[in-house]
């Protein structure tokens, strides 16, 4: 099979190329092609992938290339994981709304909708491409805010794009931890939108042992959403969110830690991967090792202004390891072999969740097999979710049709309904700040 990763100079393609690597058997992927515009990011990767390879038998064959057209031709599975406007892109998203009072994270709130709205007219433009030059391969979409793109390459690919997140993964894998369950034993019922969802039950055997958990301070206390957010306001809320609604339920105190550190994330993560493509690119450099220093500083800091905000402490070593590349894994194995598996994935609603229509693209257990990934009934949401849900879906669906029509007025729209922008006066200054900074929004009139 041929995998083709679209952003294939970014700095987490080794993690994906490294599940290939130990994957074995028949219909497993033999040739990965490599699409990126940066020359320097791709050789750089490369270099890893091929540092990765070495002394692995029948390790798949890598290519790079930066012709799309070239790159999408006879591809099984398309990964997508581009970044519009690079990592500048993503420190002038937080330090516009900063300036504003208001948060810039890259998927939250309005640094979430200037990104989306530069990413939406690209990612819609290769669903275009993929649909006229191999109509039948599978996309795999893992480019941020990931329900909202995916949202918008299914209105092009339909059910053949589905999007992928490591946040449910790794909270359903920290709940059974702490529960002492085997995380492959346990069906986490898990709902709502990409970075925003609650776990709402961890069944074993049939058996929900979620309450247990709830129950029991102590627990609650020994995992990273449970200091994050606190004994108390999980036992309030009867479920355990994903850690991005920590930017909702204390956004406060976190624009407040963003505005005081000396660094934004995005600017770290710029310096730092600038950084390593240099060093990476030096043919006496071990690449592989300039790339695992760099990951494992990278994964130490996540979060890192949420987590001091809340005294929540330094991440978990188990939680070091990322995630996102064994859904991807797994996903394109239960497709191409029929090898059936549940995974919590982005696709098309379908009447899983009662607040949406059934083309919203929500985050939900699916069941995985050749015909693609089928979300499972679910309860509905509780009434504060889901009024949650369906403002930012609102909200989602404002900055497609901004990034449709190309209308200023329909962004000022976007940005003023979500529910952590407090103003549309706000609203209007904060697509003034991002249309001066980025080029990518010059179709804005």
């Amino acid at each position: 099979m041929r995998l083709t990763i679209l952003g294939g100079g970014g700095f987490r393609v080794p993690l994906v190329y490294g599940a290939l690597l130990g994957d074995r058997g028949e219909g497993r992927v033999t040739e990965v092609v490599l699409h990126d515009l940066d020359d320097l990011r791709l050789s750089a990767i490369a270099r890893v992938l091929r540092e990765q390879a070495a002394g692995v038998p029948d390790a798949p064959a890598v290519t790079a290339t930066t012709d799309l057209d070239e790159a999408l031709r006879g591809a099984d599975f398309v990964f997508s994981a581009i970044r519009v406007g690079g990592l500048q892109g993503r420190a002038d998203d937080e330090r516009v709304a900063l300036a504003e009072g208001v948060l810039g994270q890259e998927t939250v709130g309005a640094g979430g909708i200037a990104y989306g709205l530069r990413t939406v007219p690209v990612a819609v433009g290769i669903a275009r491409r993929v649909a006229r030059l191999a109509p039948d391969a599978w996309v795999i979409n893992f480019t941020n805010p990931a329900g909202l793109v995916t949202e918008a390459m299914s209105r092009h690919l339909g059910d053949r794009v589905i999007g992928i997140c490591d946040s449910p993964v790794g909270l359903g894998r920290r709940i059974a931890r702490v529960l002492g369950v085997d995380p492959r034993e346990a069906f986490v019922d898990y709902a709502g939108l990409n970075h925003l969802g609650w776990v709402r039950g961890l069944r074993v055997a049939g058996r929900d042992v979620l309450p247990r958990l709830l129950a029991d301070p102590a627990l609650l206390g020994s995992f990273e959403e449970g200091r994050l957010f606190g004994a108390d306001w999980l036992r309030s809320l009867g479920a355990i969110p994903n850690e991005y609604l920590h930017y909702y339920y204390f956004n406060r105190e976190t624009v407040r830690a963003y505005q005081e550190v000396e660094q934004t994330r995005g600017a770290f993560l710029r310096d730092q991967q600038a950084r390593f493509y240099a060093e990476a690119s030096d043919p006496g450099t071990a690449a592989l090792a300039a790339w695992d220093r760099t990951r494992a500083e990278r994964e130490a800091t996540y979060m890192a202004e949420n987590r001091e905000t809340a005294g929540a402490g330094e991440r978990e070593e188990e939680d070091l390891s990322g995630g996102y590349e064994k859904v991807a894994l797994a996903l394109m194995r239960a497709i191409a072999r029929d090898e059936r598996a549940t995974l919590v994935l982005n696709v098309r609603n379908r009447g899983t969740l009662s607040a949406l229509d059934g083309e919203a693209v929500v985050e939900v257990p699916c069941l995985v097999d050749a015909s693609g990934a089928h979300p499972l009934a679910a309860e509905p949401l509780p009434g504060h979710a889901a009024g949650l849900v369906c403002a930012v879906k609102a909200v989602e669906r404002e900055v497609l049709a901004a990034a449709e029509s190309g209308s200023r007025a329909t962004a000022v729209k976007a940005f003023a309904l979500h529910p952590l922008v407090d103003s549309v006066t706000v609203a209007r200054r904060l697509v003034d700040g991002y249309t001066a900074v980025h080029p990518g929004l010059a179709y804005l009139t």
